[in-house]
């Protein structure tokens, strides 16, 4: 079985910046919208066969493993900017009090990325380009890594000071514990379902990170 590696993927994937996605879909035989419903995870998939990632082809094991993430940058005044925030990965209450930044999941989650920047094109937009590759290749005394620790550091303290109920997506410069899953009431019993939050990385950090890409 054929392996990819972080590094081969990545220099898979900048082949194919500022080429049409749609087009490389067709051509890899991915459904994108031919059945007339849009496949909304298209865009994942093909990235993944332009990585390299395709049947008997497996990632990379023991701790060189990784993700991709597709992430959409629309012009803002002739900027090309991140459209949105980017989950990283759930907050689970007790493994947050547990563990500090760098044996943390968050972190692991944030090192292992693979950030693909796609040029967004308007709703169901059946297109869309490959702008840029990035990864979080920092060291661990890096400044804008040190920030992002700051940033969960102050979550963690929160979390154990002042319990689960007062974190808010208005905490962190980089990183946030916003809310995430569906939340409201439950129409099928009449309780409201418990609060669930993730890290995610704010527009700003998005956007810092493929302007410090190679």
């Amino acid at each position: 079985m054929k392996i990819v590696t972080r590094t081969t993927a990545i220099n898979n994937l900048k082949k194919y910046i500022g080429q049409d996605l749609r087009a490389l879909a067709l051509k890899h035989g991915i459904t994108t919208y031919e059945t007339g419903k849009q496949n909304k995870g298209w865009k994942g998939l093909v990235l993944e066969r332009l990585a390299g990632l395709q049947t008997n082809v497996s990632k990379a094991p023991n701790g060189l493993s990784y993700e991709l993430k597709s992430v959409a940058f629309h012009y803002v005044k002739n900027d090309l900017v991140p459209k949105e925030t980017m989950a990283i990965t759930m907050i689970n209450t007790a493994e947050l009090k547990a563990h500090s930044f760098f044996d943390s999941h968050c972190w692991n989650k944030l090192k292992a990325i693979i950030f693909c920047a796609v040029k967004w094109n308007g709703k169901n937009s059946n297109d869309g380009q490959l702008t840029k590759v990035a990864s979080l290749d920092f060291s661990e005394d890096d400044g804008l890594i040190k920030e992002v620790k700051a940033d969960y550091d102050f979550i963690r303290a929160k979390l154990i000071k002042k319990g689960f109920s007062t974190l808010t997506g208005k905490d962190g410069k980089w990183i946030q514990a916003r809310t995430k899953g569906t939340g409201g009431i439950n129409p099928r019993t009449g309780e409201r379902r418990p609060i669930t939050r993730a890290f995610y990385a704010r527009k700003e950090f998005v956007k810092k990170i493929f302007e410090l890409a190679k």
